[in-house]
């Protein structure tokens, strides 16, 4: 089916592809532009994977649905203000990056503004009130508008960030507009260390006040990271998934939550991953390991789809995704295709909130 969502010249024919099978019809009106009033505030189905049973409750609701000995596993990567705007000194041409990592006080953004810049060249940032705020200098150029930039006068990339950055929303939520709501709305409360370009979205719609209900029911709530790489806004371009190339995100589980999780499992609890970058590290981590979960810190392009054999999670709660994309087949390898397809017909039927602000789902 065509989606809406994304505006194509294809042609009016084409040959059927893997990819088609994870395509879907999306009315514009239910990409949550907002998030909720109330980060609880958001709608849940739930997805029985046995008995293919879906429950239409709200996320203040999930810990009715875990178990006492159960471990919820967050991503603790805070999400940081990655676009910047000014304009070139030389020309007072529009210039706009977004910041992708740095090494040694020398950063790599993804650069848009008219013509070719030089190496030397002086870009002059604004921070969010539009004042003339900090200098870039630009050390090097590569492919596809990628730059490597300095401050000057050096200062941390991160401080340079938070004062001057603005939050990269996914193009679909007002074209990718901030509103100074959005500095918390689109962080988790339990962000912790710098590193994303997008945010781990199932995470949003957890409270302090949700977790302490959690841990109230006897279930252990730990954390790993992963920092959310740009590559989450692409969608899968190959016909045939075997041919899709995930990027590269920095990941890591530590020592002490691979023993919790040990426990946890050996006592018969459960491993429920919050969103799709807790479950890929996870499964990175017992990939690595040949099995058994094992501590694990490096950079992961795991593309989990059908035929995967899920190591490390027992529950997963996700989000409404993009159609064709790696996210929403990685729900289908979760529970199954025509299951979840299922789900996002009666979600869009029952007029569910789609996307990083929407409501979300909780596959047991």
């Amino acid at each position: 089916m065509a989606n809406r969502t994304n505006s194509t010249n294809a042609p009016s024919k084409k040959t059927p592809s893997e990819l088609d099978e994870y395509d879907f019809e999306l009315p514009r009106e239910l990409i949550a532009q907002e998030p909720a009033l109330k980060r609880t505030d958001s709608r849940m189905m739930v997805i029985h994977r046995i008995t293919g049973q879906m429950d239409h409750v709200s996320v203040r609701d999930l810990p009715s649905f875990l178990r006492a000995g159960d471990a919820m596993v967050v991503n603790d990567s805070k999400v940081i203000p990655a676009r910047l705007l000014g304009f070139r000194s030389q020309t007072r041409g529009r210039w706009e990056g977004l910041f992708l990592r740095e090494e040694n006080g020398i950063a790599e953004l993804i650069c848009k503004t008219r013509g070719t810049m030089q190496p030397g060249e002086e870009i002059v940032i604004r921070d969010p009130e539009g004042r003339e705020a900090q200098k870039l200098i630009v050390v090097a150029g590569s492919e596809r508008g990628h730059m490597l930039l300095k401050p000057e006068p050096n200062i941390p990339w991160l401080e340079l960030l938070d004062s001057n950055g603005r939050v990269p929303l996914p193009p679909y939520i007002r074209d990718g507009r901030m509103t100074s709501m959005d500095k918390e709305r689109y962080q988790t409360v339990y962000a912790r260390n710098p590193g994303s370009v997008a945010a781990p979205t199932a995470g949003l719609h957890i409270t302090q006040e949700l977790i302490q209900r959690i841990r109230a029911a006897g279930v252990a709530l730990v954390s790993l990271t992963l920092h959310v790489g740009l590559g989450t806004f692409r969608p899968i371009q190959t016909a045939c998934l075997s041919e899709h190339k995930m990027h590269s995100e920095y990941a890591q589980i530590t020592e002490p939550v691979v023993k919790r999780l040990a426990s946890c499992r050996a006592e018969g609890g459960r491993i429920v991953a919050v969103g799709t970058t807790s479950a890929r590290t996870l499964e990175t981590a017992a990939m690595s390991g040949g099995g058994p979960l094992v501590p694990w810190t490096g950079q992961t392009d795991i593309f989990i789809r059908p035929g995967h054999q899920f190591k490390a999670v027992d529950v997963l709660l996700t989000n409404f995704h993009l159609p064709r994309s790696s996210l929403i087949v990685l729900a289908c390898a979760f529970a199954n295709r025509d299951l979840i397809m299922e789900a996002y017909r009666k979600a869009i039927e029952q007029e569910y909130r789609f996307y990083s602000y929407g409501d979300c789902m909780l596959i047991v």
